[in-house]
């Protein structure tokens, strides 16, 4: 029988990182989650923790390895929005979402590398977007930042798979979460009108896609961007 292993989201409290952390908790995992606000989520262990500090990532890590010990497989998912046209773009608005998107994911890469060294296996999954391939106008920082995951994953997948640590992208297209809700009804219609499949993913099929990654079954497969976009950024 397997032993559970212990797995870490960042943003796993809503929205696509929610739906990661309950679907690898349904295969098996022991799985917290990190929040930045509101309260964690009914039967996960969360962990408060602004993922823009270094010390509240590392004191993520040390509470949830003291939970479930040394962190196995990480999910990078937390990540901020604020959406400027670049004219208008302030130079604090291009560097807050970089910080929080791509140097975040650095900063959980980074800390869980220092265990899966030692056990010599880890699986590191980064959320990024079709955004990063595509481009999407008033979203340069979003775009740079999404982008900007695919160089570091690759160039960490060279660096870590001689020690069976794999890095790998999931890109999810437009999904049903909250923050695609508030998006004009028009404006819906026309982007599932770019998309193949004509409607936006629910967060459980990214999640799927996140698990598979995640698992042994995916054991050869390293430094991959996964599009999870009902083909709407394919060529890209």
């Amino acid at each position: 029988m397997l032993m559970a292993r212990s797995v870490l989201v960042t943003g796993g409290n809503r929205g696509i990182g929610l739906a990661i952390a309950r679907e690898l908790a349904a295969a098996g995992d022991a799985v917290a989650v990190t929040y930045r606000s509101g309260e964690p989520p009914e039967g996960l262990f969360g962990v408060r923790c602004d993922v823009t500090s270094t010390a509240d990532v590392d004191a993520a890590f040390d509470k949830a390895e003291a939970e479930h010990g040394p962190v196995e497989v990480v999910v990078a998912n937390a990540g901020i929005t604020k959406d400027t046209l670049l004219p208008m773009m302030k130079e604090d608005t291009f560097t807050d979402v970089i910080d929080a998107n791509l140097t975040g994911a650095y900063r959980v890469s980074k800390r869980a590398i220092k265990g899966m060294l030692r056990m010599r296996r880890g699986r590191i999954v980064l959320i990024s977007s079709v955004v990063g391939t595509m481009g999407s106008a008033g979203q340069t920082n979003y775009a740079a930042s999404k982008a900007g995951m695919i160089g570091f994953a690759r160039s960490a997948a060279r660096e870590l798979g001689s020690r069976n640590i794999t890095v790998n992208v999931v890109a999810p297209g437009m999904v049903e979460t909250d923050m695609t809700a508030v998006l004009d009804d028009t404006y819906q219609e026309k982007i599932r009108g770019n998309i193949p499949l004509g409607r936006f993913a629910t967060p459980s099929e990214i999640a799927r896609v996140v698990r598979f990654v995640a698992s042994e079954d995916a054991a050869y497969i390293t430094g991959a961007v996964i599009p999870v976009d009902g083909g709407l950024g394919m060529g890209h």
